[in-house]
Formats: structure tokens, C-alpha cells, sequence
């Protein structure tokens, strides 16, 4: 008896110790705070019993004892886990964000399996420290039904700003904000936690460390652009001016070699001087000369962002700021303010609702290059009252005008408060008719704003409601490489609500999903698994997708596809092949059985447990066929 008295005293008050010191964790203030506080929060609730216990005389059966030691062992890994993933580097943290996630789907599925095993009506506890207990016990179980710690926005824009060069400004802003990663001080830090996961990694990071390195070099450009007073951190960073540096190549003109002065961008995404490719562009040519691919339109955007980083590099190396040849804009314009000029934001505001279209024109025009300029014109426009003028402009009949006016909307919505003020004005509705009836550059950038407006949950049914889908849908079927993203990025951020799910459906988006999925060298596949896997979740989603003859493409992609891809797609087949025996012996006539033990030895976290499930449901349909053939 006395044996098994010290044996409840020790497991008892172990737990009691395990719950009070998670309990005294600080906060997590990374991409895990959601599962790490939930997680916290639960385990807090069960203190109350540890207590109440060690206070109490009656002795533990073998069967408790066991039950008890089980939550120790899974709490001491809890505590493991808490541990590991509130420090280092934020962005290595939202790297590996679904292969944690995991991990605390494991850890939860631990503690629920040990309190299963407790016979609360046993012990001599109270009844509401009983009802308490059966009550976390619920909260528990759910956890491990639910999928808390999925991002898939974060997915998104952490794939988009990894795989392109120069990712659109919101995107990384919002990494910025998501991340907490928003002043040189906090890169600072970062570069120093990404410098001793190296040390301490012995070279197993891989890929990641290039991912990672590439990210926060964006960033960091990211924020010295909205921040150019802290631009000096760059030239802390040089300890000696050359008299003589080497221009980088990116910074050099693909068509005289010559450090840029007015960076613009073609359709191809390629950027040259503006004076060397309108000559290109006078004497009659038509294609990109770098890439030799047709240009879809002869428009030229200017690359603020690289105009931006060659300006940080003349001050750090000591060498004269470059000046654009030909007739310059003065103070006067708009575009060439460094700070906000009210007086001239108002002289805007007058032009745009004169009745001389030339001079709207020109005035959205203005807005729309200010706004994207920095995060102080965005709130100066916005506090003069550009945003219900510019909503107006959205009927315009000029398709120019109306160009400008989408596009400074969708720049002034990069900040947060904007967003709501461009909804309260109406502007949902015509946004939306922008995407169904303007110029291509028009719905591109319409669809840019939905998705900027999107990040507000109650601003995806407003535009789910307001028939956005069908119009993204066509988009995504038709429009420039640029368009397609941008309405793919749309759709995608509109379906983690489940109404917009059907609608995307029913307006017949999964047959256009299956075709980029086909089409490798299209650089769709990645949107198109992401918004697949969202579908695949919904009813009347995965009727269509097993419709649509996905199998082969599923099965190849498992096989031969990028690591957040062959998770993409093997969650989709396993939502497909759940109570479906058809779909699931043409996953075995497929080949998907050695693809998916492949995936399961080399795969993510969750990869491989969604191919451990299918792989269960392809051996049971094998066991029940030898049953009927026997």
C-alpha cells in the first residue's frame, strides 16, 4: 500500500508540477501563437484535478496509475514542443509551420488518448472539478478533429514570395505584419537567429536556409522602402566606399548594360531604362528583347521598388543618385513628392471631379503613383477623401480612368483602416464590374483589390455575394500570367469561406484546376492544388472534383511533385477516395500505392500521415476483395 501511496504521490504531484510551469510559459509571438496558446490554454484546465488529488488520501488502482503516467510522458513532450517552437527564427518557423502543426495534432491526440483512459467516476474528486475535467476532455477531442492551425493565406503568400523575384509589395507587407517582422530592428534580430540556426543545425537545413535567406532579404527590402529614413542600416553595412563599385547585375539594363535612372517594367515581367525600351519599342519590335517573348501590351510600368533599392545603393556606396534623362517632373508633380503634400493631394481631389476627362485621367493617375509611393501618402489620400471620389471613377467610361482608379484603390488598401472605408463606400459592387467588363489590366488589378479587401472575413461574403466568382473564374481562365495569379490568389483567399466554396463550384472552377495541374510548364500548379485542397473539403467540392477524373493527375503529382505540392495533392486524393471504392481502385490501378510509400518515407509531417491514411484504406479494400473472393 505504501508502495503504491508513493507511486500516486510522485505521478500526481509530477502533473501537478508539468501544468503549472506550461501554465507559466510566455507568450509565443511567432506563426504557432494560435496552436501555442489553445494548446497552453487547455492544459491549464486541467490543474484543477492534479490538486484537488494531491490533497486526497483514497489510493490509485494500476489501471489509474497507468492512465496518469500516460499524461505525464504526453505533457512532458508538450512541454518539449512549447519550448522549441517560441524561439529562432520567425521565418524558418512558418516554414516549417504544417510540419509543427503536426506535431501538436500528435501531442493532442496524446493527452486526449490518456484521459480516455481516466475513470473520472472513480476518483474522489468533486463533481464540478469532474464536469471541468470532461469539459477539457471535449475541448480536446474537437482539437484533434480540427485543423486550428491552418493559414492557407500564409501558405499562399509564403509560396508566392519564395518562388518569385520580385513578389507584389502587399504581399510581403503582409508576411511583414504576420511575421511581426515589421522595423530593421526586428530583421536585425532575425538575421542573428537565422545565423545561429546554421551553427547549430550542423548543415542539416538544406533547402530551407536558401528559402529562408531569400525571404528575408525581401523583407528587408520590403521595409526600407516604406521606411526610408532607416535606409542607413544599409550603409552601417558597408565599412568601406569603393571608389569604383561594381553595379549589380540587377540593377544594370538588359539593353545597354547601364545602371538603370527610370526602371520600368513590360509585360513579360522584365524591367529595362525607359528610354532604352521605348526606342526598342519605336523601332517597331514587339517582343521582350531579353526573353524574346511577345508582349502581350507595349505599356510600361515603373518599377518603384527597384528604383527604390538603386537609390539605397548609390547612397551606400558613395555613389551619385542617377537623373532621369529628358524632361523631368518637377516638385509640382505628385509622383516626385517624398513626403506627403496635402495641398497637392486636394488639387488632385479637384481634378477628379471636373468634368474634363483628360484632367480625371491624369489625376487617378497621380493617386494611383502616390499611393503605391509609401505608407504615408496611403493614409494622406485616404484622410482627404480620395476613396468615395475614386469609387465613382470605377464607372468611368474612359477605360484609363478607370485603370487608375481600380489600381489606386487597390494600392490605398494595403493599409488596414483603408480597406474599411473603400467597403463602406460602395465600392464591392463596382470592383466587381470592373473584373467582369474592363480592359485586362483593369480586371487584373480588380482582382487584386478583392483579394486585398479579402483579408476581412466579413468582406469575403460581401464579395462572394456580390458575384466576384464566376468573373475571378473567367479571369483565371483567360488572362496574362499576372491575371491568372492574381485571381487564383483571390479565389483562394474568398473559399476558406465555406459559401464561396459552392459558388466557386457551381461557376465550374474545378475543371480549369485540373487543367493547370496538367499543364506543369504553366506555372499554375501550385495555385491550383492550394485552391483544390480548400474544395476538396466542402460537399459539393469533392463530388465535382471526383467528377473530374483526378486520379492520374493526383497520383503524378504524389510522385514526382514539390514537397507542399504532393501534400496538396495527397489530401485532395484522400478526401476523394473516403467511402469511395471506385476512386480508390483507380488510385491502385494508378500506381498510387508505391507513390504514396514513397510520400510517406520522404514527404512532410502531414504529408506522410495522409498518405499513411489512404495507404490504411487501400489495404482494408484489399482485405475485404480477398474476403469476397474467398
Amino acid at each position: 500500500m505504501g508502495g503504491s501511496e508513493n507511486s500516486k504521490a510522485m505521478v500526481v504531484g509530477h502533473l501537478a508540477d508539468s501544468i503549472r510551469e506550461i501554465s507559466g510559459l510566455p507568450e509565443c509571438q511567432n506563426v504557432c501563437k494560435k496552436m501555442y496558446g489553445n494548446l497552453i490554454r487547455r492544459v491549464k484546465l486541467l490543474s484543477p484535478l492534479f490538486e484537488e488529488l494531491k490533497d486526497c488520501d483514497e489510493s490509485l488502482s494500476d489501471e489509474q496509475l497507468q492512465a496518469f503516467e500516460s499524461l505525464r510522458v504526453a505533457l512532458d513532450f508538450t512541454m518539449i514542443l512549447l519550448k522549441s517552437v517560441n524561439h529562432g527564427s520567425k521565418l524558418y518557423q512558418a516554414l516549417r509551420r504544417n510540419d509543427t502543426a503536426d506535431k501538436f495534432q500528435q501531442i493532442t491526440e496524446k493527452i486526449d488518448a490518456a484521459l480516455s483512459d481516466i475513470s473520472y467516476n472513480k476518483l474522489e474528486i468533486s463533481e464540478e472539478v469532474q464536469e471541468q475535467i470532461e469539459l477539457v476532455h471535449a475541448q480536446f477531442k474537437r482539437a484533434k478533429a480540427q485543423t486550428e492551425f491552418a493559414d492557407l493565406q500564409l501558405d499562399l503568400d509564403m509560396a508566392v514570395a519564395q518562388k518569385e523575384k520580385d513578389p507584389d509589395p502587399a504581399i510581403l507587407k503582409r508576411l511583414s505584419e504576420k511575421l511581426q517582422l515589421r522595423t530593421i530592428n526586428d530583421l536585425k534580430k532575425e538575421s542573428s537567429e537565422l545565423h545561429e540556426l546554421v551553427i547549430t543545425s550542423d548543415g542539416e537545413l538544406g533547402d530551407s536556409f536558401e528559402a529562408v535567406s531569400s525571404l528575408l532579404r525581401k523583407l528587408k527590402d520590403c521595409v526600407l522602402i516604406d521606411n526610408p529614413e532607416v535606409a542607413s542600416y544599409e550603409s552601417e553595412q558597408v565599412s568601406i566606399k569603393h571608389r569604383s563599385p561594381v553595379i549589380p547585375d540587377d540593377f544594370r539594363c538588359p539593353i545597354s548594360l547601364e545602371l538603370m535612372k527610370d526602371p520600368v517594367i513590360v509585360s513579360t515581367g522584365q524591367t529595362y531604362e525607359r528610354s532604352c525600351i521605348q526606342k526598342w519599342l519605336d523601332a517597331g519590335h514587339r517582343t521582350c528583347p531579353k526573353t524574346q517573348q511577345t508582349l502581350l501590351h507595349t505599356a510600361l510600368t515603373p518599377n518603384y521598388v527597384l528604383k527604390s533599392l538603386i537609390g539605397l545603393w548609390c547612397e551606400s556606396n558613395g555613389v551619385e543618385l542617377p537623373k532621369k534623362q529628358g524632361s523631368c517632373k518637377t516638385k509640382k508633380s505628385g509622383t516626385s513628392l517624398s513626403d506627403c503634400d496635402r495641398t497637392a493631394i486636394k488639387a488632385l481631389l479637384d481634378k477628379l471631379t471636373s468634368n474634363d476627362i483628360e484632367q480625371q485621367r491624369a489625376a487617378a493617375g497621380e493617386l494611383r503613383l502616390l499611393a503605391k509611393r509609401n505608407a504615408d501618402n496611403r493614409v494622406c489620400i485616404a484622410e482627404a477623401g480620395a476613396i468615395p471620389l475614386l469609387v465613382e471613377l470605377l464607372s468611368s467610361t474612359d477605360p484609363r480612368t478607370q485603370e487608375h482608379a481600380v489600381t489606386a484603390l487597390l494600392n490605398l488598401s494595403i493599409n488596414e483602416s483603408n480597406k474599411g472605408t473603400i467597403v463602406n463606400a460602395g465600392a464591392i459592387p463596382d470592383i466587381v464590374d470592373v473584373l467582369k467588363n474592363g480592359s485586362m489590366e483593369a480586371r487584373e488589378n480588380a482582382a487584386a483589390t478583392l483579394f486585398s479587401l479579402s483579408v476581412l472575413d466579413e468582406n469575403k461574403v460581401a464579395i462572394g455575394a456580390a458575384g466576384a466568382i464566376p468573373a475571378l473564374i473567367k479571369l483565371l481562365c483567360e488572362g496574362t500570367p499576372r491575371g491568372k495569379k492574381d485571381a487564383a490568389t483571390a479565389i483562394f483567399n474568398l473559399c476558406i469561406y465555406q459559401g464561396n466554396k459552392a459558388r466557386a463550384v457551381k461557376a465550374g472552377i474545378v475543371a480549369a484546376l485540373i487543367r493547370f495541374m496538367k499543364d506543369a510548364g504553366g506555372g499554375m500548379v501550385d495555385e491550383a492544388l492550394a485552391i483544390m485542397a480548400i474544395l476538396a473539403s466542402h460537399h459539393e467540392g469533392r463530388i465535382a472534383i471526383t467528377q473530374a477524373d483526378p486520379i492520374p493527375i493526383l497520383v503524378e503529382i504524389i510522385r514526382t511533385g514539390s514537397p507542399r505540392n504532393r501534400e496538396n495533392a495527397a489530401a485532395v486524393l484522400w478526401s476523394v477516395c473516403t467511402g469511395d471504392f471506385l476512386q480508390l481502385k483507380l488510385a491502385k490501378e494508378h500506381g498510387a500505392v508505391e507513390a504514396l510509400q514513397g510520400l510517406s518515407e520522404n514527404g512532410t509531417d502531414r504529408a506522410k500521415r495522409k498518405a499513411g491514411s489512404i495507404l490504411e484504406l487501400l489495404q482494408r479494400m484489399e482485405g475485404e476483395d480477398s474476403m469476397q473472393n474467398s
